[in-house]
């Protein structure tokens, strides 16, 4: 079968990253779905995540590591080099971002969840880019934030003015009829004619020579992404297995990279004497979930696409502060019978009900039994999307097609 191949077609992918992982996952999803489906494809990823650098690329696949800024859990933005005041660090992180763009020079350009990127830092960029040519796209997850709060935050920067101006498409990153991301906003008819409802975006496990399969036995795990608000979460848990000693099923717990140094040392120390492993961090996530009995995490964007391409049997415990995105999202998938939901507050007040449900979890019915043949499980999110560029650089970049044959 033939490989379509576009020799030195450039895509961009721009991540803010201030908080968690998610923004710089789903983007390496995205390129290596890219670079997997057409030969010659560069892909570079723009990202602020700290852990940028611990995760593997594949060919043609590259990242660029801007400075680190991050979001407190008031919702205030601070530098990550504590030396270096905020409005420093976001003047480098624009100029690097819009030099990079004016070299590498990219056929398509795809800005991750933030329209204008961190405080409009993004802007200059694609006024640059919108003047030479370059396709633009937003990608915005399914679920985005309470209405009330994205209406606010979006109308005091002209947002949906600016959507309208710069980006020629809106992915949504996942299946229709599941949840609209601009639900309760007043969206122009040309911003909602270019939105695409993609599926969610499908992981897999994938094997290398070097890397041997981990058999870790029957656990359960419990993830927060990149757990900078994870504590809370894994102290109900700890309080769990503590309760109820017939809970002796195993747990796999992650703490993730950002989990705050000194809650990292107490829970190390608190799982002593539990059927617990504590893991730090580990950059194949796949691998853990694909392995579990069960998950329980909190919601997470990343984390759900993992729950429903695993077929695993889910708790989520959302967290709804700053933001309500993982609140909506489990709340969507409690409804339709896809996960099971408890609060961060009954979690945490009520240690036998978590070991209850810790109990029982495992036999619990998997997402696929309850999505059926409904199409609120798609998750044919990253072929859509490959196909939806090789038709756009197919469009812009027709003379210099060719085919090699894989």
């Amino acid at each position: 079968m033939d490989t379509p191949s576009f020799e030195n077609a450039r895509i961009m992918m721009y991540s803010h990253d201030t908080f968690g992982l998610g923004h710089l996952r789903r983007c390496r999803e995205i390129a290596h779905a890219l670079v997997e489906a057409y030969r010659g494809l560069q892909v570079l990823i723009i990202s602020g995540a700290a852990v940028a650098g611990a995760f593997d690329y594949r060919v043609r696949v590259d990242f660029l590591k801007i400075p680190s800024v991050i979001k407190l859990r008031n919702g205030e933005y601070t530098s990550l080099a504590e030396h270096m005041r905020l409005e420093d660090t976001l003047a480098m992180r624009r100029a690097i971002i819009r030099q990079t763009a004016e070299t590498f020079r990219p056929d398509i350009f795809i800005t991750d969840k933030e329209p204008m990127g961190l405080q409009g830092e993004i802007e200059e960029t694609l006024e640059d880019l919108k003047a030479r040519g370059t396709g633009l796209v937003l990608g915005l997850r399914e679920v985005m934030d309470a209405p009330h709060l994205l209406r606010a935050e979006w109308a005091r920067a002209d947002m949906m003015r600016k959507i309208d101006r710069f980006y020629d498409r809106i992915w949504v990153y996942g299946p229709e009829g599941f949840h609209d991301p601009l639900v309760g906003l007043e969206v122009p008819g040309p911003v909602r004619e270019r939105m695409r409802y993609t599926g969610f975006l499908q992981r897999s496990v994938h094997r290398h020579e070097d890397v041997p399969a981990r058999d870790l036995g029957d656990y359960t795990l419990v993830t927060t992404g990149g757990g900078g608000d994870g504590a809370e979460l894994i102290r109900a848990v700890f309080a769990a297995y503590r309760a109820d000693p017939g809970l002796t099923r195993r747990a796999v717990v992650v703490l993730g990279p950002y989990l705050p140094g000194k809650e990292r040392t107490e829970l190390q120390a608190a799982a002593q004497g539990l059927p617990i492993e504590v893991i730090p961090f580990d950059n194949r996530m796949e691998d853990l979930i694909a392995g579990a009995s069960a998950v329980v995490g909190m919601g997470g964007y990343n984390t759900y696409c993992e729950i429903l391409s695993f077929d695993r049997p889910a708790l989520i415990v959302p967290r709804s502060q700053p933001r309500e995105e993982q609140l909506i999202r489990a709340s969507r998938a409690a409804e339709l019978g896809i996960v099971r939901m408890m609060s961060a507050e009954e979690a945490a007040a009520d240690p036998l009900r978590l070991a209850a449900v810790l109990h029982d979890l495992p036999g619990a019915h998997r997402p696929s039994e309850a999505c059926g043949d409904s199409g609120l499980c798609d998750l044919d999110g990253l072929p859509r999307i490959a196909g939806e560029v090789g038709r756009w650089l197919t469009e812009r970049r027709r003379p210099r097609l060719t085919a090699a044959h894989g």
